[in-house]
């Protein structure tokens, strides 16, 4: 019995039938290649011959700067550690990097070089990224252990299985920042530049992470393009895409970006906030939310149509995706995005992403014609993540056609620039068409100079005069910047009103009810019950145990 791996390998190729060769992409799932060609395969290097090598890396800038400077921690959490230099604009988020040596990275590249001609996993078999790294981790072990030759201490066998997985399965120096559902956004300025990090408490962060050279940078994003089958060279040096987890990923290299390659990854949440997170985070008052929890399910009756405006990083599809969690289980909801980011606690949810021309400049899927599809597939609700261009007119027609509870996100600050940017070109709905919407959200981020960066819905309006040719908004909730609250005028709501023609119920049920909801949802806050799925679930059933006002 061979004692080398890799001779047990050659063997059983050498052994094999000739029909066996070229096995079906189903019996691949965690087998070892069946066919190694001997002139592939390289001498894999003993240690000893590297030990001259063995330099220790130089520390990065950050790093340097952390051991001169007197610092304060001041969170820690599993591996990171947060410190703060008196007189530093931006905290520091410093986390262990491993830096192999120069003779470790040629271990670790025979190693990745030796993985990648004997295993054979079926990427499509594996989709949970944990149980992908287990897999990777059990064989690439099991090439160290059999292969003696390479004189690997055991002590060491666990830092060379765990590096190559961190660079074939994961993401390279930045996969702990990864791994870290505490951070929002992750931003790869260039080599040699410390990667920095939008962290949910501190917010911007400098890091002690560096990509080394131009290269790295290009391969880590090169590997994610590959994933998705996309491509990125200087004939198309853009990405955006999605992770496998959800993060939204955006890449650019020379010549788009001429100071290198650039990383940013928008970090999908795995516990979404929900209703309750925003009213503890002061986005809005327990009676706006209240009021917003009525307008998505209308009562059972008349959902209202809703468009939340707001600018880049402003929390417009956090708000989107809560209030779609309110949706009752017996509707049908089709979500359509560029790029998918909704995560909803709903059973019947179809899930529609539009995608860039291939390789060939073909299969390109717009907006628009997914709505257009979305429209023959028997929807309740129809949800656009973010509304740009012709898909606006579809969404649009869809709302004047029956369709109620739509809800969409728009680039824009105030209620009149949402009606002035959706009835201007590239969108150009009709004005009259805007009688199907009936609420339009704002929302904004602020830099406060005592609590930081926030987010807040600065106003909730009605629109109204669509009919006349001259839409116009009035507004029902407004922020006081003073108080740092949202508060509701003294305008008597229209939806409500129409509320009140389609469920028979009085004005003073209809705010009862809302008082009601108010209550209901302040003792969920009081209670710490929380999470989506958990704030869904209470609020579905409140409607379940108190009989809907006047709906039999």
């Amino acid at each position: 019995m061979p004692t080398d791996y890799l001779d047990e390998i050659i063997g059983a190729a050498k052994a094999a039938k000739p029909a066996e060769e070229t096995p079906k992409p189903e019996q691949k799932e965690e087998q070892i290649a069946q066919e190694v060609k001997q002139k592939d395969m390289k001498p894999l290097t003993p240690i000893a011959e590297m030990e001259e090598e063995n330099t220790p890396e130089e520390k990065t800038q950050i790093e340097k700067e952390l051991d001169e400077s007197r610092k304060i921690e001041l969170k820690s959490y599993g591996k990171t550690k947060i410190y703060r230099i008196p007189g530093k604009p931006l905290a520091y988020y410093f986390v262990p990097a491993t830096r192999p040596t120069a003779a470790e990275r040629k271990i670790i590249n025979t190693l990745k070089e030796a993985t990648t001609r004997l295993i054979s996993i079926a990427p499509y078999k594996i989709r949970n990224p944990e149980e992908r790294r287990v897999v990777y981790k059990q064989r690439i072990m099991e090439i160290i252990k059999n292969n003696p030759s390479m004189k690997i201490p055991e002590s060491r066998t666990n830092f060379y299985a765990e590096a190559v997985v961190r660079e074939m399965v994961g993401y390279g120096v930045i996969d702990d920042l990864i791994k870290d559902d505490n951070l929002e956004e992750i931003m790869v300025v260039g080599p040699k530049k410390p990667v920095y990090v939008f962290h949910r408490e501190f917010e911007m962060m400098t890091t002690n992470i560096e990509f080394f050279s131009e290269q790295e940078i290009e391969d880590l994003v090169n590997k994610i393009a590959r994933e998705i089958g996309r491509r990125v060279d200087v004939s198309a040096p853009l990405l955006d895409a999605r992770l496998t987890d959800g993060s939204r990923v955006n890449a650019t290299i020379p010549p788009a970006s001429i100071s290198g390659g650039t990383l940013t990854i928008r970090k999908f949440r795995e516990d979404p906030y929900s209703m309750v997170d925003l009213i503890r985070m002061e986005t809005l008052s327990s009676e706006a939310a209240a009021f917003l929890w009525m307008c998505s399910d209308g009562l059972g009756t008349k959902p209202a149509n809703i468009l939340i405006s707001g600018g880049t990083g402003s929390g417009k599809t956090t708000l989107l995706n809560v209030l779609a969690s309110f949706v009752s289980d017996r509707e049908r909801v089709i979500t359509i995005e560029d790029t998918a980011e909704l995560n909803l606690p709903i059973k019947h949810w179809i899930r529609l992403e539009a995608r860039p021309p291939g390789l060939e400049g073909t299969g390109e899927l717009k907006m628009d014609v997914l709505t257009k599809n979305a429209l023959r597939m028997r929807p309740d609700r129809i949800i656009v993540g973010e509304i740009r261009h012709e898909e606006a007119f579809t969404l649009f027609t869809a709302l004047n056609t029956g369709h109620d509870g739509c809800l969409g996100t728009v680039h824009a600050n105030s209620p009149e620039e949402t009606i002035i940017r959706v009835t201007s070109p590239p969108m150009n709905v009709p004005n009259i068409m805007l009688s199907g919407l009936d609420i339009i959200i704002v929302e904004h981020r602020f830099y406060d100079r005592k609590k930081g960066t926030i987010r807040r819905i600065s106003e909730i309006a009605e629109v109204y005069g669509a009919m006349d040719g001259k839409p116009r908004t009035q507004t029902i909730f407004q922020r006081d910047p003073a108080r740092d609250m949202i508060e509701r005028t003294l305008v008597d709501s229209k939806y409500l009103k129409m509320l009140q023609n389609f469920t028979g119920a009085s004005k003073e049920n209809i705010e009862s009810e809302l008082r009601a909801r108010k209550i209901f949802l302040e003792k969920l806050v009081a209670d710490n019950i929380r999470t989506i799925g958990e704030v869904s679930e209470r609020a579905k059933q409140y409607l379940i145990d108190k009989a809907v006002i006047g709906v039999s």
